[in-house]
């Protein structure tokens, strides 16, 4: 069986150029080890769609309908990112009634460097492995990935029939081997290639680029094991950039009715709708149980006709569950945020967390100076705010709020850093009428200054990234797609 994968990525170019590109083909396996890596574009205010097919090649054809499909799966550039260790497992699907196995996908942060490694290597007195002959050794390189696992990052060419190989020399990108770091462990295991894909081990032996790069112009010396040792950990030095990030919605939300901005057509979302899902299919990629608490604020409330500016959309009783969402018997209050702020602000404990608060409202607020305070003190927390106007309201006063210009001040203080991005939907609505442009458009605008905040909040008060936990090793040699 020869294995290759083909990824795409829609709406952004990239390396996998507007779409299609394949890795190389691997012979003869089941567990492929592909080292072809593609470099994508990151932007965490869009939603980068990725798919990944999965072919037997049975021919030299390039018509890749010429080759037996064997599995694909969808996902997004984010949700590989913000799982742990970057490192995201998918069941392959396509064929009905059939398992078609799992996909590994991992990314990691490019570094900077731009240096390029050329070396050659040689090995003298090997094992013999072929019974009719001496061996066919070759060399695979892996670099070391930040939860102790590692990464396939080079396959030399295979030299026939000796037991004293000399590779031809390759150059491989620096950060392809460890990302810049010269300290970070490279290993290079030495296999026996046989025509049925079932590789003899000969050994293996670990280094690292800084002590590779001392032997430019002289020799440098490894002995390697010749037993396969079980997985090992290794102290890394590249520190794991992944935060825990919390979500927080807030919603103004009234009866419905046919003229209201909150109708619920059985034939399109609204705009409360339409702001919810731009900005939560994006958010929830970095969210750890994707689970949102959604509150309505300004409403009067049954049985009572109480007002209420932070009440839950979801009210279980002893009988049977109410959404306040639905609940027609609701009336429209005011708008006032405070409540709503704070609230989310009293479950903050410390930096472990970063909150987003979500707040989509037609009115404008009501209590500005208030809030003004509020924004002024939660500034100094792990805490993001947006504020989605939407309907024919006059928000100009709001933008007060969004300090990019100007710092929100309070009583003669100012807010430590800017933590608000205000914006009213309507500036973003497609003109055609197309809904997916539209969240598109507005979820790239109030989420481009997101990562960002949460750096300068992490850096300010000297919280580093959590260690990345190690993840179960796959069975035999074969460790990433």
């Amino acid at each position: 069986m020869r294995l290759q994968l083909l990824g795409s990525q829609s709406g952004r170019s990239c390396t996998v150029s507007r779409g299609q590109g394949p890795t190389e083909v691997i012979d003869n396996t089941r567990n492929p080890d592909f080292v072809r890596k593609f470099v994508l574009d990151f932007f965490f205010e869009e939603k980068q769609n990725l798919r990944f097919d999965v072919y037997n090649v049975d021919s030299r054809s390039c018509n890749i309908s010429k080759h037996d499909f064997l599995g694909q799966t969808f996902c997004t550039l984010g949700e590989i990112i913000g799982s742990t260790g970057g490192r995201l497992e998918r069941t392959l699907s396509g064929i009905p009634g059939k398992k078609c196995g799992v996909i590994i996908l991992t990314a990691e942060e490019l570094s900077n460097c731009r240096d390029i490694a050329t070396m050659q290597l040689c090995a003298n007195k090997l094992d013999k492995k072929d019974f009719f002959g001496k061996s066919d050794p070759f060399l695979v390189f892996y670099r070391s990935n930040e939860d102790g696992t590692f990464t396939i990052c080079h396959k030399t060419e295979v030299i026939k029939n000796t037991l004293n190989p000399v590779w031809q020399s390759f150059t491989i990108p620096v950060r392809a081997l460890c990302n810049g770091d010269y300290d970070r462990t490279v290993k290079v295991d030495v296999y026996d290639w046989d025509r049925d894909g079932s590789h003899d081990f000969i050994g293996e032996f670990t280094t690292s680029y800084r002590e590779l790069s001392r032997g430019q112009n002289q020799f440098n010396v490894y002995e390697y094991a010749k037993k396969k040792k079980k997985k090992k950990e290794y102290a890394i030095k590249e520190k794991h950039q992944h935060y825990t990030t919390m979500s927080r919605l807030y919603i103004q939300c009234n009866p419905s009715q046919p003229t209201s901005l909150h109708y619920m057509s059985p034939y399109q979302m609204n705009a409360y709708a339409m702001a919810l899902k731009a900005v939560g299919e994006i958010i929830q990629d970095y969210d750890s149980d994707k689970l949102f608490p959604a509150y309505g604020f300004g409403a009067k409330l049954p049985p009572d006709g109480k007002i209420s500016h932070a009440f839950p959309l979801v009210r279980r009783t002893h009988d049977r569950t109410n959404s306040h969402l639905r609940n027609t018997s609701a009336q429209l209050a005011w708008t006032r945020t405070l409540p709503v702020i704070q609230a989310c602000a009293a479950e903050i404990t410390d930096g472990s967390q970063y909150f987003v608060l979500l707040m989509i409202t037609d009115g404008v607020i009501s209590d500005m100076v208030q809030t003004k305070e509020a924004v002024v003190n939660a500034a100094s927390l792990p805490l993001s705010i947006i504020i989605v106007g939407v309907g024919p309201a006059e928000f100009d006063a709001m933008e007060e709020l969004d300090g990019d210009e100007v710092r929100v001040s309070s009583r003669g203080r100012l807010a430590e850093r800017d933590i608000v991005q205000f914006v009213p939907f309507r500036d973003y609505i497609d003109r055609s009428g197309n809904q997916v442009l539209s969240m598109a458009r507005l979820a790239k605008d109030v989420l481009a200054e997101i990562p960002d905040q949460l750096l300068s909040f992490m850096k300010s008060r000297g919280i580093e990234p959590r260690p990345a936990l190690s993840t179960s090793p796959l069975p035999e040699l074969h460790r990433h797609i």
